[in-house]
């Protein structure tokens, strides 16, 4: 499909400069972006590539002033990465409203429910009683257990398992491998030293317009519910434990760890391989520093914390520094200690 820089300046709401019948059929990097493909300028440090890409179109911001001319159309928005994100979001609907019908190679249970416009791939297994809403699109592989349901327009990847009983609200995107509704780890010490299983029989329920990362697991509660709030986004190879709660809008990096019964705020920032201590609440707006490790609850809002155990991120950006110049301030301290003896040394000796 072929798209006019007129169709898509309408579509994002831009404006164009240069030719508005320069035609795209596809994307690419400004920098090894080819003719027949849409690009965009947003960070100033490419800005170079504006000058040399090939690209027939580019998305750029308003307030970009060229520094020499360009031999691309550009389309002109508020926000280049923004835009370039919606045409981005548009073409992908387009490829995935395309992709209909139901693989004999699946299982569906006599009594599922399935709603229309449904897709299923090859090996893909739906169990008894599961609720497969409109538009939901199921990748190869991809095991919906017992009881399950699963709103309008979601997407659910090859390989993805989700236990009985999870819930999974509309405009869900849950990538390949992930698995929802595991047992959370839940054992109780013996006399004897072992380990006795705390049945799990809680679920998992997710929110509307959340995306979850590629092999993300999520543990169903012990009892009630694992929730995660409408509008998170979380990474890949991302561990939520039982009875974890995620506030709306947060966002959470790779190899973060949550565990047991942590509550999360509304908008909360986590940084890849951050770690959560169990039991604790983090406010709303936190914003926490990669491979910090948040062993106590935070309390006040907008906070930024970093390090581990963490505490206030621009103190611990000082800290750090004083830690790299501990040899040299050990030095210092050895080298006074010396002196301090010399001059005692000196005073006892004019006795």
């Amino acid at each position: 499909m072929q798209f006019s820089a007129s169709q898509i300046a309408l579509l994002i709401q831009g404006t164009v400069e240069g030719n508005a019948n320069a035609s795209v059929a596809g994307f690419g990097k400004i920098e090894i972006a080819q003719p027949g493909q849409i690009s965009f300028l947003a960070n100033p440090k490419y800005e170079d590539f504006l000058y040399t890409t090939q690209a027939s179109i580019v998305i750029v911001n308003a307030n970009l002033v060229l520094k020499q001319p360009v031999n691309t159309t550009l389309i002109r928005v508020a926000d280049a990465y923004s835009a370039f994100a919606q045409l981005l979001t548009q073409y992908q609907n387009l490829k995935t409203q395309q992709l209909q019908g139901i693989s004999q190679q699946s299982f569906v249970a006599e009594n599922a429910t399935l709603g229309t416009n449904v897709y299923i791939e090859p090996f893909v297994y739906i169990g008894s009683n599961a609720v497969i809403g409109n538009n939901v699109k199921i990748f190869a592989g991809a095991v919906i257990g017992d009881q399950v349901v699963i709103g309008n327009d979601c997407l659910i990847g090859a390989n993805v398992t989700i236990y009985a009983h999870c819930e999974i609200g509309t405009k869900v995107t849950i990538h390949a491998g992930a698995v929802i509704g595991s047992d959370g780890f839940g054992f109780a010490p013996q006399a004897d030293g072992s380990y006795a299983k705390i049945p799990q029989i809680g679920n998992v329920i997710i929110e509307n317009n959340v995306e979850i990362g590629a092999n993300t697991t999520i543990d169903r509660a012990t009892i009630g519910s694992t929730i995660v709030r409408a509008g998170a986004k979380i990474d890949n190879l991302v561990q939520i434990a039982h009875n974890v709660e995620i506030g709306n809008h947060t966002v959470i990096a790779s190899q973060a760890g949550i565990s047991g019964s942590t509550k999360i705020g509304t908008g909360v920032m986590v940084g890849g391989q951050a770690g959560f201590a169990g039991h604790i609440v983090v406010a709303n707006g936190t914003k926490i520093g990669g491979q910090s490790g948040i062993t106590r609850s935070i309390n006040t809002p907008n906070t930024s914390v970093n390090d581990t155990p963490a505490f206030d991120y621009k103190m611990s950006l000082r800290s750090q520094i004083v830690y790299k110049n501990l040899p040299q301030l050990s030095k210092r301290v050895d080298d006074l200690e010396k002196l301090i003896v010399a001059l005692q040394e000196q005073i006892r000796n004019k006795e």
